[in-house]
């Protein structure tokens, strides 16, 4: 498996790019700009970009989404309980942090425990509510793709709209601390950790 983060946008999102090397398909999780930088480590690596996915619909998390899909040709996939949030700038405060505006719609749904075949890779969905209504975790081999939702000593605001931090908490426990605990956990912001280090030492919730 390829996978590569990009620091994107004007808040320096992580962005990834997951590969299956075999046959060449990707995805790019979470484009929130830097676009040039995206499509050059898809050409370097002649990867062919299958699915734009959006762990949520935040205006750090999409800034360079329009220019992506429209770049690519790849079809957007997110929650959607999140659609609402995607297609207001307000909402999505696109405007509001320096970037892009962004009211868009989205090309398809995932649902908690899809499954997105990626070459010979599976991307597992995780439906992870409480930074947003619509968030998604992605489980691919033995890498965690948390968004929002989960960071290295730390979880996701829930100040923001859709957001319920007694839902978020339930979330990670339920949703994500029940998960192999080596799995390297890849937030939206700041460093990687794993599963069990949060689980042993997250102070929001032990």
């Amino acid at each position: 498996m390829f996978l590569e983060r990009i620091p994107a946008g004007v808040y320096a999102v992580n962005c990834y790019v997951v590969g299956d090397d075999k046959t060449g398909k990707a995805a790019v999780i979470d484009p929130g700009g830097d676009v040039d930088k995206i499509i050059e480590v898809l050409e370097s690596n002649e990867f062919k970009l299958e699915y734009i996915i959006l762990t949520h619909a935040h205006g750090d998390h999409i800034g360079g989404l329009e220019e992506l899909r429209e770049k690519t040709g790849a079809p957007v996939y997110m929650h959607k309980n999140d659609l609402h949030v995607l297609k207001n700038s307000k909402i999505n405060h696109s405007v509001a942090i320096g970037g892009v505006k962004v009211e868009t719609e989205a090309d398809a749904f995932v649902e908690d425990g899809d499954t997105l075949e990626l070459g010979e890779l599976k991307l597992y969905v995780i439906h992870t509510p409480g930074h947003t209504q619509g968030g998604i975790c992605i489980q691919v081999e033995n890498v965690l793709l948390s968004g929002d939702t989960l960071f290295a000593n730390s979880i996701g605001r829930s100040d923001l709209e859709g957001g319920d931090q007694e839902q978020l908490i339930d979330s990670i426990k339920n949703k994500l601390f029940v998960l192999n605990e080596d799995l390297t956990v890849l937030p939206g912001h700041g460093p990687a950790t794993t599963i069990r280090i949060e689980k042993t030492t997250n102070p929001y919730v032990r």
